[in-house]
């Protein structure tokens, strides 16, 4: 299969890389900066793409990488920090930029001269985050674009098949950047562009009746859009082979507990067994007194394999733990010396007392937007293919601070009304993910001619096609004030209603 690799030096847009080359029916796959160049070669790329990062290229304890990279005759893509590195590596000149450039920035492009560059506009918008710049070229490149202070913001030595731009074509804000993830993948990397997703199906089924055999499987199903497929597909492939435990962890929306189990249960359409574990009081014990996000996303994780492990005894030998990790879980877990934004409970691999072969996670490769196109692919209605994504720990990571039955009730009853009136008023939330949070704040209030000391509930609407970047949904003011008036009258214990503006970055979709 052909594929393109992103080494990753760190930068902060990596998978948003992936996904402009997935875009073009490219695999893509993100490893670190300290992959041998050895085991780059094995792994035989049509391209490599190496990314962004914080550091100054030329400091002795920079990130660097082997310069044979870049007479292995593959086509290399240089962006940011990537294309200071090749610069330095191949002797041109990377200094401190007399003026840094962030943000959007007007760049030139010589499109007669480039390869890369030659559907260009001459003049575009590009977005710019750097503080260092390649003030001089390597031999035997050439100088494809500028900015006003930046005199080599694109470069190419196309006989050697070596591209480097300074700014970042992966975000929306570069208006060419489609363009130039096209031209790379198939007039420069030629590929064919035929990873789609009936070819994911069919040779993920082939290869999972072959790593399985004739073991069991036991599969994390929580209803959501990523354990769903994952059960589907494992459906396909192993059919009675597998068994769904879906544990209530007293940490879902509101009735979603019996809505899972009335599509995967005895009377739903799949070819599987399902155990549903009630396990809502064991869960708040667990976390009783806990406040820190990740202590909470641990025990939740933690707890969640001592429930299958039991489970496990229960049906007798299991071979297989099915999980449905996906690759921004993946990505934000960290790789390499990128930074761990927030552990995923299902990312990591099994503790040691856990009684199974190895896990089976084969979503792991993908994006929100491919899961459900699989989803789409294995004939899984369309309703709960795009239903609201909710993560593995549930509503411990909507409730700031503790965790407790009060606050779970709240938030559920909240949501469920913000989710109920987001219908009415026609709203796509297919495009994004809605959903009711509760601060640790409390605050006085009036109410009936009473003082009130109650919570503030946070309503956070965001817009994004991956959910490695997203854009607060800018909802209609009535529909909010509509939210907060019955949300405050209907649910005991709120008496403040926010609306969350935050996008992705800074903030994270999910509060905690």
């Amino acid at each position: 299969m052909e594929k393109i690799i992103v080494l990753d030096f760190g930068g902060q847009y990596k998978q948003l890389i992936a996904r402009r080359v997935r875009e073009n029916h490219v695999y893509c796959e993100i490893h670190p900066y300290t992959t041998p160049l050895e085991k780059l070669k094995e792994m035989n790329p049509s391209g490599i793409i190496l990314t962004g990062g914080p550091d100054s290229v030329y400091l002795e304890d920079s990130l660097s990488y082997d310069p044979g990279l870049f007479e292995l005759g593959v086509p290399v893509l240089g962006i940011c920090y990537g294309a200071q590195l090749m610069a330095y590596l191949l002797h041109g000149e990377v200094k401190t930029a007399p003026v840094s450039e962030y943000g959007h920035t007007e760049v030139h492009a010589d499109t007669a001269g480039s390869v890369l560059l030659h559907d260009w506009k001459e003049t575009s918008t590009v977005w710019m985050s750097h503080t260092d710049y390649i003030a001089k070229a390597p031999e035997g490149f050439t100088v494809t674009a500028h900015t006003q202070v930046c005199p080599v913001a694109a470069m190419e030595n196309s006989e050697k098949k070596l591209y480097a731009v300074q700014f970042h074509p992966e975000v929306v804000h570069t208006e060419e950047g489609q363009k130039l993830f096209h031209t790379f993948v198939y007039d420069i990397c030629h590929c064919a562009g035929d990873w789609k997703m009936d070819s994911f199906v069919e040779t993920s089924v082939q290869e999972l009746r072959k790593k399985i055999g004739n073991g069991k499987v036991l599969c994390a199903l929580s209803g959501g859009v990523d354990s769903s497929v994952c059960a589907v597909l494992l459906s396909k492939a192993v059919g009675k082979q597998l068994t769904c435990v879906f544990v209530d962890h007293g940490l879902l929306r509101k009735d979603e507990g019996d809505e899972v189990e009335a599509v995967f249960g005895p009377n739903g359409p799949y070819e599987l067994n399902f155990v549903r574990v009630n396990a809502q009081d064991y869960f708040y014990e667990k976390l009783r007194a806990v406040s820190d996000p990740e202590q909470k996303r641990k025990i939740i994780g933690a707890e969640f394999i001592n429930v299958f492990e039991k489970e496990a005894k229960k049906i007798g030998k299991v071979d297989f733990l099915a999980q449905g990790t996906i690759y921004p879980d993946v990505v934000e877990s960290g790789i390499g010396k990128g930074a761990v934004i927030k552990s995923h409970h299902n990312v990591g691999g099994l503790p040691d007392h856990v009684d199974f072969k190895e896990i089976v996670e084969p979503l792991r490769t993908l994006f929100k937007d491919e899961v459900r196109q699989v989803g789409l692919e294995l004939g899984i209605p369309r309703k709960l293919v795009y239903r609201q994504p909710f993560p593995g720990p549930g509503l411990g990571i909507r409730i700031v601070g503790e965790v407790t039955a009060e606050k779970v009730r709240i938030v559920q009853e909240a949501d469920a009304i913000f989710r109920e009136e987001l219908e009415k008023a026609g709203v796509d939330t297919g495009k994004g993910q809605f959903f009711a949070a509760l601060s640790n704040m409390r605050s006085v209030g009036v109410m009936g001619d009473h003082r009130t000391y109650d919570y503030a509930v946070v309503l956070r609407g965001v817009l994004t096609s991956d959910f490695m970047t997203a854009e607060a949904a800018n909802l209609d003011w009535n529909l909010l004030q509509t939210c907060m008036n019955r949300i405050i009258n209907e649910v005991k214990g709120v008496n403040r209603v926010m609306y969350d503006l935050t996008s992705k970055p800074p903030g994270t979709i999910e509060l905690e």
